[in-house]
């Protein structure tokens, strides 16, 4: 793994330029500050048609669960599920 040191130049307390710190960099592994570029599919920035892509499959999923919901509230008001969960609990808090 590359690791960088930084040299402190000045100590005044003053803000630098990006370029003077960067000179100021001294590199235990030569080279590891110039960085490097992967060149196959899936290593470029994304394209222009991808960028809404995350935005649009949480809306898919958040209208997945509202339907999943629904769903469950329909089937829970019914009598018979009602009555199956109501002796489950009544079960399970009796002292017998």
């Amino acid at each position: 793994m590359a690791r960088l040191t930084l040299v402190p130049e000045d100590t005044s307390g003053k803000e630098r330029s990006l370029e003077t710190a960067r000179s100021n960099i001294t590199e235990i592994y030569p080279g590891a500050a110039s960085g490097y570029s992967l060149t196959g599919p899936g290593h470029g920035r994304q394209s222009d048609r991808d960028l809404g892509m995350a935005t649009a499959e949480y809306a898919i999923c958040t209208l997945a669960a509202v339907g999943f919901a629904g769903l469950l509230v329909v089937i829970l008001k019914s009598d018979e599920v009602r009555g199956f969960l109501l002796a489950i609990i009544h079960s399970a808090l009796s002292l017998q």
